[in-house]
């Protein structure tokens, strides 16, 4: 009965298809597009297809909580933080405005965070706690050539003055011994006092060498007429003739040349369960478009990033310590491009895949390799035939995480470049001598892929762009699973919103995955119209979760330490095939260095009501933190996660 009553649905289903196409050919052609959103609408809503393909959802987001999501990272409690800053608006950037957003993807509820300075293009990464830290962000806009109006660039300020520090206020006039040109700095000025040095043998002092601080200064008029094109020095107004004689200020080319962002040294620690930021120690370097990773001692390297000067910061990585919220310099020094995927692996060491986000010279700092931490060495790592399209690549570790292998997927040509790549990369870790080599191919050249491990040993990768940042048009709506064990990758539902620039996913504690962001500079594809920024919010429900109920995880302790072995009950012991612990994402500009699943050793109990589960010993492998442990059966469903805490 319940077969016929099937087929009988199915049925009219089919009749009113069937007019509405017969509709369609009365009013051709406007008609026919209609009829084929009803048709497909219909086909991608099946319960077949979705077990197969999966199925995308936009979420229903208040007006007032809709913002310019750059930065997204999942909490501890299972909500989302959604961070936009100034959201790449220079009018909120000058008015102050600064968003973050919280959502909880039980409730489907949205809560607006106090976001206490400009934390567009910073980096973020969980702390072993569960807090987030932030750090850098933005000090100052870039301004495109065309829309600079006063002359400025670096100078050096120089302090001769052994004996005491130099601080000079923001608004500081300098003024050209040989151009007579003025400029005004931008920020306040501290130098140290100079360096006496002595011979180490006799110690005979031999000379005092300047101490110096990097500054942005300006001209105080608009106009070409107030550049400097050469290199001067600058005495600077208002200091005794004794001073003046000890600091001054050297600049070589101050134009009306374009002028990059400029990084903040603040850093900020949010706290899950309060919901609010935390001033902590600022960098010792400004940063903006750095890459945060966590050490296995659950300390914090910062890498790369632009300056307070619009510069690439020149290899100077530093550490913070969570205990005392401090930054020290790390003294290792190797410069990366902004927002570098630098990976922990197994063994200690550090692990760049050449994917970045942009900034830095093209011939620094790019060849992907393994980076000997302690030692500050690096070994290069061959097989790249597209060395020169791995800007705006994804790259992600691939599950388990005991493989150490990783996959890298599309990118693009230095700077504002339209050569894009459909190629995925693979490289095993492992190997004596590990080397890329091709995977599957994308159907075309992918800039910024969005890459998320799922709880069943699959990777999603969706959206991009063909083209630097768009147009929109060129937004790529489509979705793969790469399977890591077969090795291949097959096409799934294809998304309805289009992400490239500024995008990014999350997956949740339930198995689904959530995207945001987008910033196309284009709105059409002849790039004759201002593109918007991408504020909708969309949810793919994957294939898994169509297949029949899912395994349950009811009870189990909350903290479980390495090497430790631990019960969870579920009465679907006998389906499980598989244990995964996922740490929870931290995701911007294509970069997410946290995203891991560890394969976990299993038993099922005497009593056949639960699973005995074995973490490794491998702190490397498994950092002190909060993860997710997920269970599949034998359709791969996933359970729900259960919050796990390993110490």
């Amino acid at each position: 009965m319940a077969r016929r009553r099937t087929r009988f649905k199915e049925r009219k289903t089919w009749l009113g298809i069937g007019a509405v196409l017969v509709l369609a050919a009365f009013n051709a052609p406007a008609a026919t597009g209609f009829a084929e959103r009803v048709y497909h609408d219909y086909a991608i809503n099946r319960d077949a297809y979705k077990a197969e393909n999966g199925h995308w959802d936009v979420l229903d987001v208040p007006p007032e909580f809709r913002q310019n999501t750059i930065h997204a990272a999942l909490l501890r409690t299972g909500k989302v933080l959604l961070v936009a800053g100034s959201g790449n608006n220079v009018k909120n950037f000058d008015a102050k405005r600064f968003t973050s957003v919280l959502w909880d993807p039980v409730r489907n509820s949205f809560k607006k965070i106090h976001t206490p300075n400009d934390l567009f293009c910073t980096g973020h990464i969980h702390l072993a706690d569960g807090k987030l830290l932030f750090a850098g962000g933005t000090k100052r806009y870039e301004k495109l050539k065309g829309d600079v109006t006063k002359a400025g660039g670096l100078m050096i300020v120089h302090n001769e003055n052994p004996n005491e520090p130099v601080r000079l206020p923001a608004g500081t006039v300098f003024t050209g011994r040989r151009n007579h040109r003025t400029f005004v700095a931008k920020d306040p000025i501290r130098i140290r006092p100079a360096k006496k040095v002595f011979d180490k043998e006799t110690g005979r002092f031999l000379r005092t060498e300047a101490s110096v601080d990097r500054i942005y200064v300006e001209a105080r008029k608009k106009g070409r007429q107030y550049e400097a094109g050469a290199q001067d020095n600058y005495r600077v107004r208002g200091l005794t003739r004794a001073r003046a004689h000890n600091v001054y200020g050297i600049a070589t080319k101050l134009g009306l040349d374009k002028k990059d962002f400029q990084g903040i040294h603040d850093a900020y620690e949010f706290d899950p369960l309060a919901e609010k930021f935390t001033k902590v120690q600022s960098m010792h370097e400004a940063r903006w478009y750095p890459t945060l990773v966590r050490l296995s001692d659950g300390r914090v390297l910062a890498l790369s990033g632009l300056d307070d000067i619009g510069q690439v910061v020149p290899g100077k990585s530093e550490i913070y310590d969570p205990k005392s919220r401090t930054w020290a310099y790390s003294g290792k020094v190797r410069q990366f491009p902004t927002y570098p995927a630098v990976f922990p692996l197994s063994d200690g060491t550090l692990f760049y895949s050449g994917s970045n986000a942009g900034y830095g010279p093209a011939d620094v700092g790019r060849t992907p390799g393994i980076w000997h931490f302690r030692t500050n060495t690096f070994t290069k790592l061959p097989g790249l035939d597209d060395a020169g399209l791995m800007e705006t690549s994804g790259t992600v570790l691939l599950p388990p995480a005991q493989r150490q292998k990783f996959m890298v997927v599309g990118g693009g040509g230095i700077g504002e470049s339209a050569k894009s790549s459909k190629k995925t990369r693979l490289i095993d870790l492992t190997q004596p001598h590990p080397s890329f080599h091709d995977g599957p191919s994308l159907d075309e050249g992918t800039r910024y892929p969005i890459l998320s491990v799922l709880p069943d040993d699959t990777v999603l990768v969706t959206g991009g762009s063909k083209d630097y940042r768009g147009p929109v048009a060129e937004n790529i709506l489509q979705a793969r699973l790469y399977d890591a064990r077969s090795g291949t990758m097959r096409r799934v539902a294809d998304p309805q919103v289009g992400r490239n620039y500024h995008s990014g996913a999350i997956l949740l504690p339930d198995g689904r995955v959530l995207t945001f962001g987008g910033d196309s500079l284009f709105a059409d594809k002849a790039k004759t119209q201002t593109g918007t920024f991408e504020q909708r919010l969309e949810v793919y429900t994957p294939p898994y979760l169509y297949r029949g109920a899912r395994p349950a995880l009811s009870h189990g302790p909350t903290t479980v330490g390495r090497g430790a072995t631990a019960v969870f009950r579920t009465k679907d012991a006998a389906a499980v095939k598989t244990a995964r612990l996922l740490h929870p994402s931290s995701t911007t500009h294509v970069t997410d260095v946290e995203q891991r699943s560890v394969a976990l050793d299993f038993t099922r109990t005497k009593s056949g009501d639960g699973i005995e589960v074995t973490l490794p010993k491998n702190r490397n492998l498994v950092p002190s933190g909060w993860y997710m442990l997920f269970v599949t059966n034998r359709q791969g469903t996933p359970s729900t996660a259960r919050w796990v805490k390993v110490p």
